[in-house]
């Protein structure tokens, strides 16, 4: 088969100053894309800004024959975000690809936490995907073509002590990109996630002994990213990777059993095991599925 190119498409990466995002910018642009490398510059608590890191991928990118501008830019800011997004379009007429990568982080336990630390997460993760997403909606609806990579994590899908706030975040964003897969589907847009597993500034601080950071490089989670923004792309998948290793994951849901319109506590309660039982659970593409299956159940089937 031909290798996955890019040529005369046009890619932005948010947070590709450094890590992940710098990898997945690097590799776009080896296989064709136009690149803009969007980054703030902050420290991992969102703190500062600037936009050497962006400048020094771009200069990366030139260097090795691509083109790429640079874009210092909030993900959280509306006017940044616009910038950001006619940056691409004043160069280079159309925007292609999105990946959503950028992000910080503030652990504290739940009981320790102040609702500021929450909001800036929520923030920057959550809302720092939706604005540039919703800034491309209308470009890729028109082209009939687009393909949007969003971050989630482990932490949201399935849980990370002193992570509550980040957590909380990275699984919104999986609800978002559900019903982008569905929204996008008649235009060609697909909407997909990558749960990534690598030694980066996000990661340096959870105690890793160096040879297992030194086996969770950034560059090893790109192959992924870099084939859920090519034309041959699913929609709808949370794939998760690390390590040179990737598998997808799924929400799934048991069939549950048929108490009654007259359920009791206590029959909850006794038929819990049942219930719970994984024999035969489903990942369902829509809400609508789901009903589906508790209508069945009303009807007796």
């Amino acid at each position: 088969m031909a290798d996955i190119r890019f040529d005369g498409k046009v890619a932005i990466v948010t947070g590709a100053g450094g890590g992940l995002g710098r990898q997945h910018a690097l590799e776009l642009a080896r296989r064709g894309a136009k690149v803009v490398v969007n980054d703030l510059g902050g420290s991992m608590d969102g703190a500062g800004g600037g936009s050497d890191a962006a400048n020094k991928v771009v200069d990366e990118i030139k260097a090795a024959g691509g083109e790429a501008i640079a874009n210092g830019s909030s993900v959280t800011d509306d006017a940044g975000v616009a910038r950001m997004v006619k940056d691409a379009m004043d160069a280079w007429g159309r925007i292609d690809v999105l990946v959503a990568n950028a992000g910080i982080l503030r652990d504290k336990t739940f009981a320790k936490m102040e609702i500021p630390d929450f909001e800036i997460v929520l923030n920057v993760h959550l809302l720092g995907t939706v604005k540039p997403a919703k800034a491309v909606w209308e470009i890729m609806r028109n082209q009939n073509y687009g393909r949007i990579v969003v971050t989630t994590s482990s932490s949201g899908l399935y849980g990370n002590f002193g992570q509550s706030n980040y957590g909380a975040a990275k699984l919104g964003i999986i609800g978002f990109m559900n019903t982008l897969k569905l929204e996008g589907q008649k235009n060609n847009i697909h909407v997909n996630a990558i749960s990534p597993v690598a030694a980066t500034r996000m990661t340096e601080n959870l105690g890793m002994p160096p040879e297992v950071l030194g086996l969770l490089k950034p560059e090893l989670v790109t192959p992924g990213v870099v084939f859920l923004c090519s034309e041959e792309a699913p929609t709808g998948t949370i794939l998760t990777a690390g390590a040179g290793a990737f598998a997808v994951s799924r929400i799934v849901e048991t069939e549950g059993v048929a108490i009654g319109p007259n359920a009791t506590v206590e029959q909850v309660r006794d038929n819990w095991a049942k219930i719970a039982d994984p024999a035969g659970q489903q990942a369902y593409v829509n809400g609508g599925e789901q009903s589906a299956k508790f209508f069945r159940k009303l009807q007796g089937g």
